[in-house]
């Protein structure tokens, strides 16, 4: 089993021990120049202003790649090519147990739209934008390790 990354731990859970773990796919879209896409979380949401990769959660009978192409197009408006598997990272949040399904992106269609008030930016290591959200830490510490980058990542 993957590990857990607990997020806020000095924070109650909602839901207790036995919460059910929420399957989310999460689009890590890598430019040619290798800039990777940050959006904020939109106001009025859990973590609000927080930075992360988009994606959202995965409905009963879609698989993580469906999931993901939709949920790009309703959040950001881009229309994705082919979708790369990457990593898997479970995360505790104070709101939900959350298993992320990071899947990388080359190409896409569209001009990024943000639907739901969110920001977004194009960064590359380290990022500057800031808060990070916790489930977004791990993937910048990926992207350091597979590029060579030393120091800090956030």
């Amino acid at each position: 089993m993957s590990r857990l990354l607990v997020a806020d731990g000095d924070r109650p859970r909602e839901g207790g021990p036995d919460r059910k773990e929420v399957e989310v796919a999460v689009g890590v879209l890598i430019r040619p120049d290798g800039a990777f896409l940050l959006t904020s979380r939109p106001p009025g949401k859990v973590y609000e202003g927080y930075w992360e990769f988009p994606g959202g959660k995965v409905e009963p009978g879609e698989t993580v790649e469906q999931a993901l192409r939709r949920e790009l197009q309703e959040e950001i408006g881009l229309v994705i090519g082919p979708v790369h598997p990457w990593r898997i990272e479970r995360v505790d949040y104070p709101h939900a147990l959350v298993r992320l399904n990071f899947c990388k992106v080359y190409e896409w269609v569209g001009e990024l739209h943000m639907h739901e008030g969110q920001q977004f930016a194009w960064q590359q290591l380290p990022v500057v934008v800031r808060p990070v959200l916790p489930g977004t830490v791990p993937v910048l510490e990926w992207f350091a390790q597979e590029r060579g980058f030393g120091g800090a990542t956030h």
